[in-house]
């Protein structure tokens, strides 16, 4: 259906949005105003872990619904409560603050680790983060974050964040001193174009920390909730940060963040930390929903093995079609183009096809990021490849 046809002019102008909108969604597919059906490989980048509206979370919402929707943060909740205890029972973390976004749980980590700089390291404060990375959209992460050109925007930026480059330990020493407070860094940069961070990296700079008692965090907004084939990235690492950020997956669909600590690392007084719907129960209800999924027997495996197929099909269609490979953690996957391809080209492309639609991603130029739900089918990856295929080809003619 023509967005013409509808008075979009109230909706800010932030994004350049395709003229179509979408009014249902199963699992992995869409369906527009119009009955055209779109088989969703983005999935609200990497947030629908089990798809569009999933049983499982439409009865926990209906469910939540009727009993308590928001008593307020300043009170207990019993999902919220539940949830926090999944998730330190399942991780490495002791405590947990629940927000409402990725943006959210970073600035909590960064305030967090300058409050423990203040109480425990005389003030430190700086933080180094990553060239290339991206940890959200306020003054403060945006400042943090090392998106190319961003030290432009909305200046003057949050002072206190010092770039070093991925898998460069040097680059990291280098920028070490007394007022140095962490290390915040994602272990795969999904909007540079899905780079892994070195296992062995990632390794020295924990031990480069722990020397000089500097807090190591891991934003996993995108790798956490199963995306990277475990339920969190770093335990893939073989390391322990001190802070997480969680968000995307952990609501699969709703708003939903969180940022965990270590229990000496948990240093806020109250009123340093807060927020209207921190914790609300309908949130953390489909939450504790989201995890009891992933955590029950073979999801996970199931998620690596298709992951391996994802690989796979696309390591042959770069074969077929003389492209430059694949990379990935997971679910969170690349395909790497050549220089004369054209990546927003073939996403556009991709989403006109017909009879149905796919939907993809190309954070850069130079290839397409896939972010599918975590219980896609084969099959469904077997028609992604087909589609994604004769587009490429056809962008080429």
């Amino acid at each position: 259906m023509q967005t013409s046809k509808y008075n979009t002019k109230s909706l800010m102008d932030i994004i350049n949005r395709p003229d179509l909108i979408f009014v249902k969604g199963h699992n992995s597919w869409l369906e527009d105003a119009d009955g055209k059906s779109y088989l969703d490989f983005m999935q609200g980048w990497a947030v629908n872990v089990l798809g569009h509206c999933p049983n499982e979370i439409k009865e926990t919402i209906h469910k939540q619904s009727e009993l308590l929707i928001n008593p307020s943060p300043a009170f207990y909740n019993l999902p919220s409560i539940q949830l926090s205890s999944k998730l330190v029972s399942s991780s490495c973390f002791d405590k947990v603050f629940f927000a409402n976004s990725g943006a959210e749980a970073n600035e909590g980590a960064i305030k967090l680790a300058r409050k423990w700089g203040q109480i425990k390291k005389n003030g430190a404060y700086k933080i180094i983060t990553m060239h290339n990375s991206f940890h959200g959209r306020t003054l403060a992460t945006m400042s943090a974050s090392g998106k190319q050109g961003w030290d432009k925007k909305f200046a003057p930026q949050v002072d206190g964040f010092y770039k070093a480059t991925l898998n460069n330990i040097e680059s990291v020493i280098d920028l070490i001193d007394n007022e140095t407070v962490a290390i915040m860094l994602e272990l795969v940069q999904g909007e540079a174009g899905v780079i892994l961070a070195d296992k062995l990296f990632v390794r020295e700079l924990r031990k480069i920390s722990q020397e000089k008692n500097i807090l190591l965090i891991v934003d996993e907004v995108q790798t956490g909730m199963g995306r990277t084939g475990s339920l969190f990235a770093y335990q893939q690492f073989n390391i322990e940060p001190d802070i997480m950020t969680l968000g995307k997956g952990i609501g699969g669909g709703v708003p939903l963040s969180a940022l965990l600590c270590k229990k000496n690392i948990s240093v806020f007084e109250y009123g340093d930390q807060g927020g209207t719907y921190n914790g609300n129960p309908l949130c953390t209800a489909v939450g504790v929903t989201i995890i009891d999924i992933l955590n029950s027997p073979n999801f996970l495996n199931s998620v690596n093995l298709k992951a391996d197929k994802l690989s796979l099909e696309l390591n042959l269609l770069a074969n077929r079609l003389n492209l430059r490979g694949e990379r990935g953690l997971g679910m969170l996957r690349a395909l790497i183009l050549n220089e004369y391809d054209d990546g927003p080209k073939i996403v556009e492309m991709a989403r006109n096809y017909n009879p149905q639609g796919l939907l993809i991603n190309s954070p850069r130029k130079d290839l397409i990021r896939f972010m599918p739900a975590l219980n896609i089918t084969e099959d469904e990856i077997n028609i992604m490849i087909n589609i994604l295929e004769k587009v490429i080809i056809e962008s080429r003619l």
